[in-house]
């Protein structure tokens, strides 16, 4: 038996359509779950072969409750069929804005406990994808290898592949300026920040963009998408420091509330992101390229086949 025949790979069910690729892939069959709801509402899984003995791989997104529960049942099924190995890689982390608690606040940190949660269920390995905070990585005992799989690599490529060449990267705040510059060091263009203040749970005000987009075209770059106004407003900074167009990336659309419809009446001509989160986008704006290649990659190199 070969390694490959020894891996067996499942996913909740919001990243079953990730799953698929992530196998094909791998020149490996994907493992679909038996998936019943009872008229309680009580959710029944089961896998279609025995797993005892086997490398158990799980793909799952926890960006909302359902997932994140499943997730967990998924690797707690795992220990309870006595899997030889669990390895977990997680898309997209839900609550990762949510790492911190201001002192005296009483307010539960949820990207830290519901990510202690996963790794209470005792997965051997846990991959993250484009973390918006590494916080997360160190919320267990130890136990548990971790890794932040960063996907600087394929941005870059997609971004090559737009066929620009006048170009300047813009962080949306001086928080993610790192990675920006990690960007534009790979793809040898001009970087930036825009100035952005926090005022409430979901609102900001961006100031001012350096003069260095006048007449390019400025790529605002973000981890993820949520309900879109911080990057709409540096988009119009740009435009008024002289841009001549204004295009974004994301690895993670999230794409809340009334997001689609802000982008739709927007500034941004084009929007480059991932299919890390469920339910990808599409239409003319959105221009969507997958991570199963670089999540394939990941699981070989640590099963190692």
């Amino acid at each position: 038996m070969s390694k490959k025949d020894n891996v067996v790979l499942v996913a909740n069910q919001a990243s079953t359509p990730l799953g698929h690729r992530v196998a094909e892939r791998m020149w490996i069959p994907f493992t679909e779950m038996i998936y019943k709801e009872f008229a309680d509402g009580e959710r029944y899984h089961a896998f279609p072969e025995p797993i005892a003995g086997k490398d158990l791989v799980i793909l799952g997104v926890t960006h909302d409750d359902r997932s994140h529960q499943e997730l967990i049942d998924l690797i707690s099924g795992g220990r309870f069929w006595n899997a030889n190995s669990i390895s977990v890689v997680i898309p997209f982390l839900g609550y990762s804005t949510m790492e911190r608690a201001k002192p005296g606040s009483q307010e539960i940190p949820k990207g830290i406990t519901r990510t202690r949660q996963i790794f209470r269920a005792r997965p051997n390995y846990v991959a993250f994808v484009d973390l918006h905070s590494e916080a997360v990585l160190h919320a267990h005992a130890g136990e548990v290898r971790t890794s932040h799989i960063w996907t600087d690599e394929l941005v870059a490529e997609k971004i090559r592949k737009t066929g620009l060449t006048d170009y300047v990267l813009v962080s949306p705040d001086y928080g993610f300026s790192k990675r920006v510059a990690r960007l534009a060091s790979l793809l040898d263009c001009p970087h930036t920040a825009a100035d952005k203040d926090r005022y409430d749970t979901d609102k900001t005000i961006v100031g001012q963009v350096s003069s260095v987009v006048r007449g390019k075209t400025a790529i605002i770059c973000d981890d993820m998408i949520r309900t879109g106004g911080s990057i709409i407003q540096t988009a119009r900074r740009c435009l008024e420091a002289g841009a001549k167009e204004v295009m974004a990336h994301a690895t993670h659309l999230v794409m809340a509330g009334q997001a689609m419809e802000k982008f739709a009446r927007g500034p941004i001509t084009r929007i480059l992101g991932s299919d890390s989160y469920p339910e990808k986008q599409e239409g003319a704006l959105f221009d969507v390229y997958s991570i199963a290649p670089l999540l394939s990659d990941v699981i070989e190199d640590h099963l190692d086949i």
